[in-house]
């Protein structure tokens, strides 16, 4: 099942550009982060050399604790007009009218990390590329997980193409393109 997790970390812009719709911050994400305790190793029991003295062991000043990789990715973004209570898109559709006021971005991630950072970039595409709201979810998650992002717009969105760009800690991993029309 999926669900969203991870801290809420909101850095939002929503200053639209002249004739971009305007926007809104993403619907709330209930954190659900858990973890895993890995069993220690046992320790060796293979006694040092007769006449050597061990090396002094090293320390980095971080806990030894054991902690599964980062190893978080991207698997699906879908677009739709609503979601149902797990956060994912309810019913997926890339074309929307102009008096459609929320549309959302449903993020699937699986793997695992303790911090990681998912940025949605919405952008108006039509002639020359606005951008007029990015938004990013900080997630922790230990499988699989979903993160939902949502703009919104009060008045009627302008007619034309659109794309949300997610990114991964940094890293663009998915576009999705879309559409408004009367």
């Amino acid at each position: 099942m999926l669900s969203a997790c991870g801290k809420k970390d909101e850095q939002q812009t929503n200053t639209p550009p002249p004739g971009a719709p305007a926007a809104s911050a993403p619907a709330p994400a209930t954190p659900a982060p858990t973890s895993t305790t890995l069993p220690t190793p046992a320790p060796s029991t293979t006694p040092a050399p007769t006449g050597t003295t061990p090396a002094p062991a090293t320390t980095s000043g971080k806990s030894a604790s054991l902690k599964p990789a980062d190893n978080i990715k991207v698997t699906s973004v879908t677009i739709g007009s609503a979601v149902d209570a797990s956060l994912a898109i309810s019913r997926e559709q890339r074309s929307f009218k102009p008096q459609d006021k929320d549309i959302y971005a449903s993020v699937a991630t699986t793997g695992n990390t303790d911090n990681a950072t998912l940025n949605a970039k919405w952008s108006y595409v039509e002639g020359k590329e606005q951008p007029f709201s990015t938004t990013s979810e900080s997630i922790a998650t230990t499988g699989p997980a979903v993160t939902t992002f949502k703009v919104e717009n009060p008045n009627a969105w302008p007619q034309g193409r659109y794309k949300v760009e997610i990114s991964l800690n940094g890293r663009t991993v998915a576009s999705e393109d879309f559409i408004v029309r009367g």
